[in-house]
């Protein structure tokens, strides 16, 4: 993976997150996340937010002016409203000048690719907090949490973190644990089980 260019990574990453919503079952929209205020449902909703805004920002519009959950989406419809974001999203960070443009991320103005980073962190991240919810229907790709892994440590190099991060305080982790464990634990997550 070239490490300057995020956009084939994120990709790959949200190609991921659509095959694991594709598992996603009715009687599962209530259950539980690693994230405490969100259960399936509200977490889908904020995937396909979350990936509405980054593709407005790559569009080259004001992404932080759209809220970050989706509002009227059927509990069957998730799969297709992703899939319709996501390819969005794809296309609108083709250009190599969105690479180097100035950008406004919740996290401040950062170069797009800085941005586009911090998206790949970002999905990998509630992949993973999905799959956690689901019992792990599909296989993560490790490759995706390392990249995510080190965007986490670039954009969040302080274990310690308050309540305007919307990523708690790192957590300890097993030794030889694997790319997600450590990267679900570094953005302060802790396994449901």
């Amino acid at each position: 993976m070239n490490p300057t260019d995020p956009r084939p990574v994120y990709s790959r990453a949200t190609g991921q997150a659509a095959a694991l919503i594709r598992t996603v079952r009715p009687e599962q929209l209530d259950g539980p996340t690693p994230c405490a205020e969100f259960d399936v449902r509200t977490l889908l909703s904020h995937i396909v937010g979350g990936t509405r805004r980054i593709a407005i920002v790559g569009e080259g519009g004001d992404g932080l002016a759209e809220p970050p959950f989706a509002e009227g989406v059927a509990d069957d419809g998730w799969a297709e409203a992703y899939d319709a974001v996501r390819s969005r999203a794809v296309k609108a960070w083709e250009s190599e000048d969105r690479m180097a443009a100035p950008v406004r991320v919740p996290w401040g103005e950062v170069p797009g690719h800085a941005a586009l980073s911090g998206y790949v962190m970002e999905i990998v991240t509630h992949t993973w907090d999905l799959g956690e919810s689901l019992g792990h229907p599909v296989a993560l790709d490790p490759e995706l949490a390392e990249f995510a892994l080190a965007a986490g440590h670039l954009n969040l190099p302080d274990p310690e973190r308050d309540s305007r991060t919307p990523f708690g305080s790192a957590r300890p982790v097993p030794e030889g644990a694997d790319a997600y464990t450590r990267l679900a634990a570094w953005l302060g997550r802790k396994p449901l089980g």
